[in-house]
């Protein structure tokens, strides 16, 4: 019988890789042209407010990211494809460059879209040849670096895209094809959990960002956490309650916003003149009743943090309401499968949870939690060398966490350490919330015992 030798042996795992690596590039790529398929050009090239781009930048920025930190330092005779564009669709790198004004980026009409689309063509083939030939194991890991980077600008598309068709008095749709089907509500339980000495963060197998690692330890005291999302029922029943005009729930920052900005309701919501029959709530496919047993969503971390104090005070089985940090989220979901209504689903909206047992639902997909963790560094973080290095590391400061994925969201690029944030006053994204309480504390130990187990449900009453 042949034996390989250890060199042959590991020639062969690099070829799968590099196989892998190319089935996966183009599966990326090809999403990316599947969900622009919609779009006309004049919705790719406008710009909705500062926020967001046009769907013609995502796809030539993500292209631009190829091209800059993988082809120029490792392709053989490498020319750009047009020099000006190094400018043009950087988005905040400072070791690379200048960048074109984010806020200006709608106005630019030149390249069309045809040229960006050949530019893309063009830079995948040449990373084909480089995933087939390169022997730099640094190419190969930017280049999935520069895959996970693409599927953030997908989702970005979806939510950018819906941002713009939501602001023209025709209503435009992106999809028409709703998915939401008639589903029992699930009654909203707390699962409690002992806490006690936890790990969070990137484990070391498969990708990960920057800001993910160290992994660490954490003291989680016992608390309890929402078996599923809270509802546009629930919501609604925050706003006819007067919660937007209430400043006993709302930080003092998030009363300024409400009141500067004139916020009534969740973005996207158009609430009807008779305060009993159902708002109306634009969506990627039109605009629709408000369904009261779908996950809110489209609210700011300002907004998630007044919900959680007044569902506090008002709902005797929610005293003690508050956001989950970050690490209580992780540690719940960290033996989960990342299962859940994500980008592969296609609904492209948050769906019902479904009974499924006493133990968390909806823990990935269908809206981002906002957490009441502040983004900043692990202990012992350290930034990822070089001009990526950017990426994550100086946004740390003035951003509030999320977690979870939503609908808009790939599935391949979502795990249980993800770090996503935003400012507290953003909601164009697809966020929600899930709540939590703190416990009362129980012996030492019993809390080391038994770190992060769930205890059985406890009915949180009818409505949630």
């Amino acid at each position: 019988m042949r034996h390989d030798s250890p060199q042959s042996a590991t020639d062969t795992r690099l070829e799968a890789d590099r196989a892998e690596l190319a089935r996966r590039y183009r599966a990326v790529r090809e999403q990316t042209r599947v969900l622009a398929a919609p779009l006309s050009p004049e919705d790719c090239q406008a710009q909705s407010m500062p926020d967001a781009s046009p769907a013609k930048w995502h796809l030539a920025h993500v292209t631009w990211f190829f091209e800059t930190f993988v082809l120029e330092p490792f392709e053989p005779g490498y020319k750009p494809f047009n020099p000006a564009f190094r400018v043009l669709y950087n988005s905040y790198y400072n070791g690379v460059g200048e960048q074109f004004s984010r806020p200006q980026r709608g106005l630019v009409t030149r390249p069309d879209l045809a040229e960006v689309w050949r530019w893309r063509e063009q830079v995948d083939q040449r990373i084909a040849r480089l995933i087939a030939h390169t022997d730099s194991a640094d190419a190969l890991r930017l280049i999935g670096m520069g895959l996970h980077h693409e599927q953030q600008h997908q989702e970005l598309l979806l939510t950018d895209i819906k941002h713009l068709l939501s602001i023209n008095p025709l209503s435009p749709v992106y999809r028409r094809a709703w998915p939401l089907v008639s589903v029992s509500p699930v009654p909203a339980r707390w699962v409690e959990r002992e806490g006690g000495l936890v790990e969070i963060g990137h484990a070391g197998e498969g990708f990960a960002f920057d800001n993910e690692t160290p992994r660490h330890r954490q003291w989680l005291e016992p608390h309890a956490l929402m078996n599923r999302l809270v509802t546009h029922g629930e919501w609604l029943d925050f706003v006819r309650d007067g919660g937007y005009t209430d400043p006993r729930w709302w930080l003092a920052a998030g009363w300024d916003w409400v009141r500067t900005q004139g916020i009534r309701a969740p973005l996207y919501w158009t609430l009807p003149q008779d305060t009993t029959a159902l708002p109306t709530v634009f969506t990627l496919h039109g605009d629709v009743p408000l369904d009261p047993h779908t996950p809110v969503v489209h609210v700011s971390y300002f907004e998630a943090d007044a919900f959680a104090r007044w569902s506090a005070a008002t709902h005797a089985d929610h005293a003690g309401a508050r956001l989950p940090t970050e690490a209580e989220w992780e540690a719940a979901s960290a033996a989960l499968p990342v299962q859940g209504n994500l980008q592969d689903a296609g609904a492209l909206h948050p769906m019902p949870a479904r009974a499924a047992g006493g133990g968390l639902l909806q823990m990935f997909g269908d809206v981002w939690e906002w957490t009441s963790s502040s983004y900043s560094a692990y202990p012992g973080y350290q930034p990822t060398e070089g001009a990526v290095g950017e990426y994550n590391g100086k946004f740390m400061v003035n951003q509030t966490v999320l977690r979870g994925g939503s609908c808009a969201t790939p599935a391949s690029h979502l795990r249980a350490s993800y770090r996503n944030f935003f400012p507290t006053d953003a909601r164009w994204q697809f966020s929600g919330l899930r709540l939590a309480k703190s416990l009362p504390p129980r012996s030492a130990a019993a809390r080391v015992a038994a770190p992060g187990q769930e205890r059985a449900p406890v009915q949180a009453g009818p409505g949630g």
